[in-house]
């Protein structure tokens, strides 16, 4: 009767869900809850106005043809580099609280600031985003959020430094130490709302920063064949002992960029959502092998992308009534 009693926690208030979840999974570590992640976070501020080489932006093809048709490459880049439209706060109150944050430093630029980067640069930098991040757990004191920064494109050893203090100035007391126990009530009672993974081996002499979080990648177009590759995944390896993402964000190759001139990245991933998110509603969070934790997936702010990915706790809530 009380399983039957109990709300669906895909009506919950997106923006306060951890805050609202029921005291049964407050005990719960967050690395055996479900919750909703952010691709490519910080992708709704490219700088259009960038003419910097391309250097990570896939497919290969498109680094080759952009030195040389840079005018007529550079909309196919925007198009299919652009992963979310909304600012990082929207993310937030729509319920987003996993980011993969991509940095770098430009080049040629003599400053220490930093910004995000996917194919080309932001517009936005690192200190700017993160702050408004502060503000925004600032407002929601019980909301707790993994930061995965990564890639590092152009990082010396400096720059490093240079970030490294930036996260702990704007996070300070917000900071979860690495040998935390991370459930909600413990996280509440510490004041802790950041959890920091740093993917560089700088983490290692800093106990407020988590090693990198394993990227599950299935690096295909279609969402037939993700889901395909992920049931293999699942089948074939253990479930990694902490946090662990699994990225449902599609992949585009050249030949799909071409046949398709008209189209972005956002086309693709609207068409292939309801499929995506079936295969999700099959699955379940916990600690055991073929379950999932992190789902992170692509404009995540223009569909029931994260109420999905949110509602799968409900399996967890019922085991434990």
């Amino acid at each position: 009767m009380s399983g039957l009693s109990e709300p669906s926690l895909m009506e919950l208030p997106m923006e306060s869900w951890m805050s609202r979840l029921p005291c049964a999974l407050w005990d719960v570590p967050l690395f055996h809850l479900a919750i909703p992640g952010s691709h490519n976070a910080i992708t709704y501020c490219l700088d259009t106005d960038d003419r910097s080489p391309i250097d990570l932006m896939q497919p290969d093809m498109l680094q080759k043809l952009d030195k040389f048709m840079k005018p007529l490459i550079r909309p196919f880049v925007y198009k299919w580099a652009k992963t979310q439209e909304c600012c990082i706060k929207h993310q937030l109150d729509c319920g987003v609280r996993y980011c993969d944050l991509r940095i770098a430093h430009r080049p040629n630029d003599s400053s220490t600031h930093l910004y995000f980067y996917h194919g080309v640069y932001t517009t936005l930098t690192v200190e700017t985003v993160l702050t408004e991040i502060r503000e925004w757990l600032d407002a929601h004191p019980k909301e707790v959020v993994v930061l995965s920064f990564s890639h590092f494109l152009g990082l010396s050893q400096e720059l490093h430094a240079v970030l490294l203090t930036t996260i702990r100035t704007v996070f300070a007391s917000k900071l979860c130490p690495k040998k935390a126990e991370v459930t909600l009530r413990k996280l509440w009672a510490s004041g802790y709302q950041v959890i920091a993974s740093y993917e560089h081996s700088t983490e290692r002499r800093h106990t407020e920063l988590w090693p990198d979080i394993p990227y599950w990648w299935a690096n295909k177009c279609k969402a037939e064949a993700l889901i395909d590759e992920f049931e293999r995944m699942k089948q074939q390896n253990r479930r990694p002992g902490g946090f662990f993402v699994t990225g449902i964000n599609l992949t585009e190759d050249l030949k799909y960029i071409c046949t398709h001139p008209t189209e972005s990245l956002k086309d693709l991933v609207m068409s292939t959502y309801p499929m995506l998110l079936g295969w999700v509603k099959e699955q379940t969070p916990g600690e055991e092998d073929g379950s999932l934790n992190i789902i992170a997936g692509d404009f995540v702010s223009e569909s029931c992308f994260v109420p999905t990915v949110v509602a799968l706790n409900q399996k967890l809530l019922k085991r434990s009534l």
